[in-house]
């Protein structure tokens, strides 16, 4: 593609009023007031001074920011340009909004985080967030240390992270993420808590999946609230859920969390002598083998595996204590070729790699290795927060970060309502994606009887993905929208998935 005029020819000029560079901004903010986000964070928090007049607006104001990728305080600015008046109000400055977000406690952040997880409820009310859940729910809990470079910084410390494969020690903060996911949706956050950088992945992680869990069943009650049969209600709410971890959350606490809470768990572990010796008493012919759908980079062996063996045996974890529970543990080996091993009589025989997982899921073998391994689909979620506000924890106070954090959480639901409205292609599309299809689109306002026209690019690519999201956020059409053409295409539902028992 080349340019086609001369360079002398062309002019730029900052100067309509009435042009938006987000006009998908629109009908995510008219689902955002159709769920009430405004009145559940006005009902939840109560922030003192001036600083916290209007909370309800000033969230709203971050969240939109978020919604077309900014990143810091500053570039929240970008929801003051142009025609942006015309579509919303309350819209408030940078610097305003870094005050207000510098004026929370822990107890606001509290109250915060609460009205985060009322409002995804109330958007699994309108909006089937989770298809299958009728099969199985997986709650996903996931730490990540953000590097930060402030020295005034609070909260920040040294925590291990990995960059290049390699095991390093960053300053930074530490985020707790819990996410819900289905077999056919995209991951939506359940829960988050900011910790100091130096926090242990597992510090606060059982009160984190006990509200993770809450939020989990209700949002399957509203879900299954709205379902059109019974039957289809009844599977929802029967569901199973299954809190997921890696091996920095194999702990006492957790697994007490998962079955106060009365869910299923799958946690990995660590393979210390007692898991080894439990593996290695499983009999050879015990193993079975199966096939990962694509390749997956082994960073010790520096090669590909694409295939392993697996098997179970029972396990006791936490002996004489008061929090021993008696499980399934399920092996996974892959051959070590960097290694080889000397029997007695002199023939080598393979040295095996082994990966472990405690779980009481009622799945067969196959389908539960399978599913534990589907952990790695939170790994998606933080790249998407990286590439988009959780980019920088942006201030200097650690209840701003935590507060900046809840707002993260409230972006990315409301993104992912949005896209599931959208049709198909987006529901499970990446954040980005999101944004570049739908809410940053350009668009030119005008105004004639009474009515106000969002012009739109002409023959763009994810109109009628565009038209079925406005379509559906505003019910009875109170804008008109010009694209060029006038119809909206149609989009599929995925089927549902069910598991098959033990």
């Amino acid at each position: 593609m080349r340019i086609s005029h001369g360079a002398t020819r062309v002019r730029a000029s900052f100067d309509d009023p009435n042009l938006v560079s987000c006009a998908g901004l629109e009908p995510v903010m008219a689902l955002a007031q159709r769920c009430d986000l405004h009145g559940i964070v006005a009902a939840r928090l109560r922030l003192p001074t001036d600083k916290g007049s209007n909370a309800s607006g000033k969230v709203v104001a971050i969240v939109a920011g978020m919604l077309t990728g900014a990143d810091s305080i500053d570039d929240l600015d970008v929801l003051r340009h142009g025609g942006m008046p015309i579509l919303f109000s309350s819209v408030y400055a940078p610097s305003t909004l870094g005050s207000f977000l510098r004026a929370f406690t822990h107890g606001h952040v509290r109250q915060l985080q609460a009205a985060a997880r009322q409002f995804l409820v109330r958007l699994a009310g309108q909006v089937p967030l989770l298809p299958s859940a009728g099969a199985v729910t997986f709650v996903d809990v996931d730490s990540l240390l953000r590097r930060v470079y402030g020295k005034q910084k609070q909260g920040a410390g040294f925590g291990h992270a990995k960059v290049g494969g390699y095991q390093v020690l960053l300053r930074g903060l530490n985020p707790l993420v819990a996410t819900i996911s289905t077999p056919d949706a995209a991951p939506v956050i359940a829960a988050t808590q900011l910790r100091a950088g130096n926090a242990g992945s597992a510090r606060g992680a059982a009160a984190l999946i006990a509200e993770a869990v809450a939020t989990t069943k209700a949002v399957l009650a509203a879900q299954a609230a709205q379902s059109v049969t019974a039957a289809t209600t009844a599977a929802t709410v029967a569901a199973e859920i299954m809190v997921r971890a890696d091996s920095a959350f194999y702990s006492r606490t957790v697994i007490t969390a998962c079955r106060r809470a009365r869910v299923r768990f799958s946690v990995t572990v660590r393979i210390d002598a007692k898991v080894r010796r439990a593996i290695t008493a499983i009999g050879e012919d015990a193993w079975t083998e199966i096939r990962y759908p694509q390749p997956v980079w082994d960073e010790d062996q520096q090669r590909f595996i694409s295939r392993a063996q697996i098997a179970e045996t029972t396990y006791t974890a936490f002996e004489d204590t008061r929090h021993e529970v008696t499980a399934r543990l399920i092996a996974r080996r892959v051959p070590d070729l960097n290694k080889t091993g000397v029997d007695e009589q002199g023939a080598l025989f393979t040295v095996w790699r082994y990966h472990a997982a405690f779980t009481d899921s009622p799945y067969v073998l196959v389908q539960a290795e399978a599913q534990h391994r589907g952990h790695a689909i939170i790994e998606q979620v933080f790249a998407e927060l990286i590439d988009g506000p959780l980019a920088h924890l942006p201030s200097g106070r650690f209840n701003a970060n935590n507060a900046w954090l809840a707002c993260i959480a409230i972006a990315h639901n409301l993104t992912r309502t949005a896209a599931t409205l959208a049709g198909r292609p987006h529901a499970t599309a990446r954040a980005a994606t999101i944004r570049r299809h739908l809410i940053n689109v350009a668009g030119r306002i005008s105004r004639h009887a009474r009515t106000v026209t969002i012009h739109l690019p002409q023959h763009w690519p994810w109109q009628h993905n565009w038209l079925r999201l406005f379509t559906t956020a505003h019910g009875p059409t109170r804008l008109t929208i010009h694209t060029g053409q006038s119809h909206a295409a149609d989009a599929g539902h995925p089927q549902r998935q069910t598991p098959s028992s033990h």
